[in-house]
């Protein structure tokens, strides 16, 4: 027997609620998202002592960003870890940077976007594989740029510190080199050295609002974001990475995304692996 709702959650609410999602975010919710919208979103109502979901839609249309900035927190789902379809930081590794460190052995400049930066694994990932490769990397200008929608979990990423469980798939010398053990209070959990921390950058982004920064980008990282996209802001968000990344530039997206049938401004050049078109 199906337990009663403590909030009525009617199809109009939830029509209402994908709409203000899509106008916001650009996310497109699936009818298979209801439960989860209505699971969150009640936290928000008691939390608010809101009675009902047309009043808390009501907030939503007149608030002045303070509620819709909670509302995208709730909906957005973070899923990582470090080195995440590890093939990536392998190509990166391997391929992709000795030829950049060639050729741009005179400016020394290397800008990296992690779009979707989620609690901070995939940055601070990619902060370890240029240190790993680059034999001076002080005396690069390398800034990483990590951007999410949610701005709690960019707060959580920003301070580097995770629980000792996040790192165990990492290699003894890996956890030795790029991570601090916490003592007293702190027992249990781990923290990025600040050699790393400094390098990435830290900030909250609507993907869908204006970009504030110019580029150009040698390498974005946007994985497992645009699968809550239609194909339609797929299209508009890729061409806006063409704009901004390196006419030599990578793209990186999720193991589930796929640029065909989207846009022709990038390359197949790998699995799920994509260089700029000429």
């Amino acid at each position: 027997m199906k337990s009663q709702r403590e909030f009525t959650f009617t199809d109009q609410n939830f029509q209402n609620l994908r709409r203000i999602v899509r106008e916001h975010t650009g996310i497109s919710l699936t009818e298979a998202k209801r439960e989860l919208v209505y699971s969150r979103l009640s936290r928000r109502l008691r939390k608010l002592n809101i009675k009902g979901f047309d009043e808390y839609t009501e907030l939503l249309k007149t608030d002045d960003q303070g509620e819709l900035t909670e509302f995208t927190n709730a909906i957005t789902t973070n899923l990582t870890s470090f080195f995440r379809e590890v093939h990536h930081f392998d190509y990166l590794a391997k391929t992709i940077l000795p030829g950049m460190l060639e050729r741009q052995r005179h400016s020394a400049r290397l800008r990296v976007w992690s779009a979707g930066c989620s609690t901070g694994e995939e940055p601070y990932s990619i902060a370890i594989i240029l240190s790993e490769v680059l034999p001076r990397i002080q005396e690069w200008d390398v800034r990483i740029l990590a951007t999410d929608l949610d701005s709690n979990v960019v707060a959580h990423a920003a301070d580097g510190v995770y629980a000792q469980e996040r790192i165990k798939g990492l290699s003894q010398q890996r956890m030795r080199r790029w991570f601090r053990k916490g003592k007293g209070a702190n027992e249990g959990k781990v923290r990025v050295v600040p050699e790393l921390r400094e390098i990435v950058s830290f900030r909250q982004l609507n993907l869908m609002h204006p970009w504030p920064m110019n580029g150009p980008f040698d390498i974005i990282f946007c994985r497992n974001v645009v699968i809550y996209f239609d194909k339609d802001t797929q299209r508009v968000l890729f061409d806006r990475f063409a704009e901004l990344v390196d006419e030599q530039g990578h793209l990186f997206v999720g193991h589930s995304e796929s640029l065909f049938n989207v846009t022709d401004r990038f390359r197949l050049i790998g699995k799920t692996i994509y260089r700029r078109a000429a």
